[in-house]
């Protein structure tokens, strides 16, 4: 049995490589399963590798978490899909994207074929360069961190208490007796200027 061993770089990172030696009757599932840990990034997202040739031009699909649209079209799963039945070339490229949500885009090229050694747990990662992107995770507090004690803009409706109609009319009356004044002022000030005018 063979062990394959794989050149995983960033597309947009190409100073960040991963060297990983896999069997050749292991699955694409394992070699994703295996990358994403190695470099912290959650596996558990909707990903491809995609058969490739030499110009990295994509062809056949294997998918992880597909949606139904490509289900509909029989795409194949990479739990089912051996290393050995799709290498065909001692240079065997695959382009491959993590997480169609907010992707990230890999070449993985096949660089060097070994004789399987019983002694080792495969897949294992042979060479690491570079640190990988960190990932944005937006952080959404709990709606319980949005209601405390300590928030005093916060208005709880059990502290609002309602006026009754005699309250109610008393402040109508004292609005009244307030514009009844505020008239009487006025008046005071027109006469004094018909005074004014008078002297003229």
């Amino acid at each position: 049995m063979a062990v394959y061993r794989f050149r995983i770089s960033f597309e947009d990172y190409d100073e960040v490589i991963r060297e990983i030696d896999i069997k050749s009757n292991q699955t694409f599932k394992d070699l994703h399963f295996f990358f994403l840990t190695k470099i912290g990034y959650d596996p558990e997202k909707s990903s491809s590798f995609y058969v490739s040739n030499d110009q990295w031009i994509k062809n056949e699909e294997l998918a992880y978490l597909p949606n139904q649209r490509k289900i509909d079209n029989g795409v194949a799963l990479i739990e089912n899909s051996k290393f050995s039945k799709f290498i065909d070339d001692p240079h065997q490229k695959f382009y491959y994207i993590y997480n169609f949500e907010k992707p990230y885009e890999f070449h993985v090229e096949l660089i060097k074929i070994l004789d399987n050694d019983p002694t080792k747990e495969f897949p294992s990662l042979f060479k690491a360069v570079g640190e990988a992107p960190k990932i944005f995770v937006p952080f959404i507090a709990p709606d319980d961190d949005f209601i405390g004690d300590d928030n005093e803009d916060i208005i709880d409706d059990s502290d609002i208490a309602i006026a009754d109609e005699d309250e109610l009319d008393g402040l109508n009356t004292d609005t009244e007796g307030e514009e009844e004044e505020n008239d009487d002022e006025f008046a005071d000030d027109f006469s004094d200027s018909e005074e004014y005018d008078d002297r003229d």
